[in-house]
């Protein structure tokens, strides 16, 4: 069995393609999605987005919220933005990173904390995204 992914952003569609199975990052918790999975609305949090391929090669992207729709074996995802983890360089990751919680401890006032917060949050899946080891088949 397989399902039909579709990841799309207002810019650009990122993902169109049958897979296997998705970890998706949501509101409530990550969800793991398998075919003839049950049908649900939920939003999706900021995040990464596993795929994992026909030939059991797992891909990762990364969300940044939206909302996501599975019935029938089909998964529709439609994002704020979003990006593959093929396209994240890990030097500029990691160095946003550091960036992220130097700007987090010189943070004064609630407007410039809280940004430094979500920045930080940011700069931490991207990291997540490349970083992650997926599980053995």
């Amino acid at each position: 069995m397989k399902l039909n992914l579709y990841v799309l952003t207002p810019k650009r569609i990122i993902w169109d393609c049958e897979v296997k199975e998705i970890i998706l990052s949501t509101n409530s918790g990550q969800i793991g999605v398998l075919p003839n999975h049950a049908p649900i609305n939920t939003a999706v949090d900021m995040g990464p987005l596993r795929i994992r391929l026909l030939n059991d090669q797992w891909l990762t992207a990364v969300l940044w919220s939206g909302f996501a729709r599975i019935v029938n074996n089909e998964i529709i995802i439609l994002g704020n933005d979003a990006e593959l983890g093929s396209d994240i360089d890990p030097e500029e990751a990691q160095q946003a990173l550091e960036i992220a919680e130097a700007n987090l401890s010189r943070a004064e006032g609630t407007k410039e904390l809280v940004e430094a917060k979500l920045a930080l949050k940011r700069a931490r899946i991207r990291v997540e995204a490349i970083n992650w080891i997926p599980p053995a088949n």
